[in-house]
């Protein structure tokens, strides 16, 4: 079955309204799910829910307070070489793996999940807060986990069968801007391998494979934005697929099949 054939002709993306402010402990399946009933946003079958990232961390209580941190003699001569907070990049190094390479306002690491990404997606941006506290936000301890915490809450509470992705904003290293990533999934194949399925004139695909979750992603994040949008929360109705599911760690690129690192 071709792409095409798994998209329905009514393909709709829906910002979720009047969501508050999530905080710490927040149950936020339960506050989503009042916000689509006040709405009358009914989810059905098929649908999927793209989630970002930071509500999730919020709710999970991934704040630091940089006040605390004390940094290691490493952190420090590491930000002296990017200019950068040592008690942030102490944070940094903590949910890292490795550092992939820095120069002065720039720090890409591997997180401790296998991704490649900046400051180990460490972020200061709508992090909030009136107590003076100088708060970051570290991802989920698990993103797959979280997803799937999520989406069964949300089938327990509307019956049907749902997909959730937590969706957040990567650089990638051959183009400028960001874009909408799955950080974790359940309910859905992230990664739909098309090796063998016919091209237009027949011939077996040698090497595809389709970030199905990353698509997802990237397309709920117009609607998402990156600043004071306020829409954590969109409903993606009209895909379909036939493959099994695997979760967003399946998109990770084994370091053996890396060529560029």
């Amino acid at each position: 079955m071709s792409m095409a054939q798994q998209i329905k002709p009514d393909l709709a993306l829906i910002a979720i309204p009047g969501l508050p402010i999530i905080r710490p402990g927040d149950d936020l399946a339960e506050l989503v799910a009042a916000a689509m009933v006040a709405a009358r946003i009914t989810p059905i079958d098929g649908d999927i829910l793209v989630v970002a990232q930071k509500v999730v961390s919020k709710a999970e209580d991934r704040f630091v307070d940089l006040a605390k941190i004390v940094p290691s003699p490493a952190a420090t001569a590491l930000a002296a070489e990017v200019a950068k907070d040592p008690r942030f990049v102490e944070v940094v190094l903590s949910e890292s793996r490795s550092v992939v390479r820095a120069r002065r306002g720039i720090l890409i690491v591997e997180h401790r999940c296998g991704w490649i990404m900046a400051n180990a997606g460490v972020d200061r941006s709508n992090v909030g807060g009136d107590d003076g506290c100088e708060r970051v936000l570290l991802l989920p301890l698990d993103s797959d986990a979280s997803a799937a915490r999520l989406r069964a809450g949300w089938q327990d509470r509307f019956g049907c069968r749902l997909a959730v992705i937590v969706n957040d904003s990567f650089g990638r290293p051959w183009r400028r801007g960001t874009t909408g990533v799955a950080l974790g999934a359940a309910g859905l194949p992230s990664l739909r391998d098309q090796r063998g399925h016919p091209d237009l004139f027949g011939r077996p695909l040698q090497v595809t494979e389709i970030g199905f979750a990353d698509e997802v992603a990237a397309a709920a994040s117009l609607l998402m934005g990156q600043a004071a949008e306020s829409r954590p929360v969109v409903l993606v109705r009209g895909l379909i697929w036939s493959e099994g599911e695997n979760s967003a760690s399946a998109l990770v690129r084994p370091e053996a099949e890396d060529l560029f690192r």
